[in-house]
């Protein structure tokens, strides 16, 4: 049984207190504006990747539990959220273009324009797995939208994919945190350790690119 709506905000205020600012924030959003609040904090996550969707997911999913707001509800805002904030980013890689891209590209120390070239040719093959699949990977959720952009994939075939890749990550989520109930926050932990995992994948990749640049550079390889 659901509880009234001001006892669930009562109790989501009173679960979200221990987790700090974020939660704090988030759960005003849900409390006060059910559904479209949740949806405009996960726009505003897609656009500010350190905004963390497995905090605001699992405790819209609590939410939920506690009849603030109904799963189709969670769902279908966090969803369109997720949309709307990336469709942004899309917008910005799009306004960027691709000459600036290579202006700016061309810039920067240790990179040549093959490389952006090659890049590019990889997105023109496996770009509509990469949004689609993307929007399931922290951190890269976001920012897989700004090449799409930048490459003009269709936007109604942008869309399609980051909605659907978008509903299977957030039910995921909302749904850890309305079965999890007041352990909602535990979600985080585990999703948090993926976070980590593709940042320090991302750095290594980084760094061991820039050492065989350096190399190559010392040894005057092509």
């Amino acid at each position: 049984m659901h509880l009234p709506l001001s006892a669930a905000a009562h109790r989501l205020s009173a679960a979200s207190e221990p987790q700090g600012g974020i939660a704090g924030w988030a759960a005003g959003l849900v409390e006060t504006f059910g559904g479209p609040g949740a949806g405009a904090a996960i726009a505003l996550e897609n656009v500010f990747p350190p905004l963390p969707s497995e905090v605001i997911l699992p405790l819209t999913g609590f939410a939920a539990s506690q009849g603030v707001l109904s799963i189709a509800s969670a769902l279908f805002w966090t969803t369109l959220g997720s949309v709307v904030g990336a469709v942004v980013l899309y917008g910005v890689g799009a306004v960027f273009g691709r000459e600036r891209m290579h202006a700016w590209w061309a810039k920067l120390p240790l990179v040549k324009a093959s490389d952006l070239v090659r890049t590019e040719a990889w997105f023109a093959r496996h770009g509509t797995k990469a949004v689609l699949l993307g929007r399931m990977v922290p951190v890269l959720r976001s920012l897989i939208s700004v090449p799409a952009g930048v490459e003009r994939m269709p936007l109604p075939v942008f869309v399609a994919l980051t909605a659907t890749g978008s509903l299977v990550w957030n039910t995921v989520l909302v749904m850890a945190g309305y079965w999890l109930g007041d352990q909602w926050d535990v979600v985080g932990s585990y999703v948090g350790v993926v976070s980590k995992a593709v940042l320090a994948l991302a750095v290594v990749a980084l760094a061991g690119y820039v050492t065989m640049r350096v190399r190559s550079r010392r040894r005057g390889k092509p």
